[in-house]
């Protein structure tokens, strides 16, 4: 009996100091088998974020789940997850203020990041395009600096005897030189949906310029899209680009990825991209980064750079069992060090939106954006509420002006009506009957 009890004792104590590490590797067990779903449009989860996943993974055990939906799709298709309460741990989103509130509602599926250390290293601009009423909902890991420009080939511009252009009757004209030339002159990738979009929105800083105080009256409902010249002038003129051939032969059926390949063998001479474009152009196809210059779309006359402090950005549902672990990889990210590989190992990045890292503009795109100093204003996609989530939208429209289907008018008078549905949705004071 007295062994049977020294055994027991024995057993208790064995238990008692081993019992603590038996928990812990249990929890640790459970974290190894955490993974968190990330859903996120085409184009926006980079090679550099695939490589800090597989970092933070041996890091801490937890699998991130990278679910990409081709863009033309990915909106209807978040907007159903959150609807239905099946939203992802971390899904991707546009910023924006009313991207927020109309595409996500935010405040109801969104976590509250403001405590977060990174949101202080965070552009306080960038911060502001994704915060509701006085929180932040979102991380925005892009390059905002980056604007929507022309790109072009300046040696086929040099063969041609070619200038950059300032007005749009120079664009057209350069335009016609190239197609004349058997060469196409503007890569632009209609089937994906969003690109084509571009042209239109990215002018504000013109429509700004020509009526001052548009965007606010516009966010007032004191004006309309509909009775705005010079919006009608840039559709008109998108229109007579594509009908004239401008974009090549094959532009409903293009895509953005294919972009580099095409800039990259002469086949096309211009596409509206973002600087930082050339270096994948570089790394990918061997062509030399220098081969290509930068200016402004010139559609109504523009010479003005289109400067967006919003992007795609990270948020995390708020009904998600994994919330701290989201969180902990939003945490993972914002390291200095891992921003700093980011931009270092992602073509299509100069810089990023946080304090602490070295941006990687070349002298070309530097001299560039410093000549636009003084010539900037804020893209209509941010400026302007309920533009940026009618998108697709925007990009269906569009698309059916350039085959004939509809007018610019047309395009512009079914903005107003969106608008009109979404302000009242949102129980905008401005729209109240």
């Amino acid at each position: 009996m007295k062994k049977l009890t020294l055994v027991l004792v024995t057993l208790f104590v064995v238990l008692a100091l081993v019992g603590p590490a038996f928990g812990s590797i249990s929890r640790a067990d459970a974290r190894r088998a955490t993974t968190i779903t990330y859903l996120a449009s085409q184009d926006w989860i980079k090679q550099s974020e695939l490589d800090l996943a597989a970092k933070f993974e041996d890091e801490t055990g937890i699998h991130i789940d990278y679910q990409i939906i081709p863009s033309d799709q990915y909106f209807s298709v978040l907007q159903t997850k959150l609807n239905t309460g099946e939203a992802p741990d971390i899904f991707g989103g546009q910023s924006g203020k009313t991207d927020l509130a109309v595409n996500y509602d935010i405040t109801k599926n969104g976590v509250d990041l403001s405590d977060e250390e990174w949101v202080a290293r965070q552009d306080p601009l960038v911060t502001d395009q994704v915060t509701v009423d006085g929180k932040v909902y979102g991380m925005t890991l892009w390059d905002t600096s980056a604007s929507w420009i022309i790109v072009y080939n300046k040696e086929i511009f040099a063969d041609l005897g070619l200038s950059v252009p300032t007005t749009y009757e120079e664009f057209k004209a350069v335009c016609q030189a190239i197609l004349d030339a058997d060469i196409a002159p503007i890569y632009e990738p209609i089937s994906d949906g969003w690109h084509h979009v571009l042209w239109f929105p990215e002018l504000g800083p013109r429509y700004e310029e020509m009526t001052p105080g548009l965007a606010d009256e516009l966010n007032a409902n004191e004006a309309i899209f509909a009775d705005d010249a010079t919006m009608l002038t840039a559709l008109t003129q998108l229109k007579e680009m594509y009908d004239l051939g401008f974009f090549g032969e094959f532009a409903m059926a293009d895509a953005y990825a294919d972009g580099p390949e095409f800039m990259a063998n002469g086949e096309y001479a211009m596409t509206v991209r973002q600087s930082a474009f050339v270096n994948i152009v570089e790394t990918e196809f061997g062509v030399p980064a220098s081969t290509f210059g930068f200016f402004v779309m010139p559609l109504a006359d523009n010479q003005l750079l289109n400067v967006n402090p919003a992007g795609p950005s990270k948020f995390i549902y708020s009904g998600s069992e994994h919330i701290e672990e989201a969180k902990e990889y939003l945490r993972f990210l914002a390291r200095p060090e891992n921003l700093q590989y980011m931009i270092d190992n992602t073509p299509e990045f100069a810089s990023l939106n946080f304090t602490g890292v070295t941006s990687k503009y070349s002298e070309e795109e530097q001299a560039f954006f410093d000549a636009y100093a003084d010539k900037r204003g804020t893209v209509y996609q941010t400026a302007v509420n309920y533009l940026n989530p009618q998108w697709m939208e925007i990009g269906q429209d569009l698309s059916a002006m350039f085959i004939g289907d509809i007018e610019p008018i047309d395009v512009l008078q079914h903005i107003d009506e969106r608008r009109a549905d979404m302000a009242q949705a949102a129980q905008d004071p401005a729209w109240a009957e």
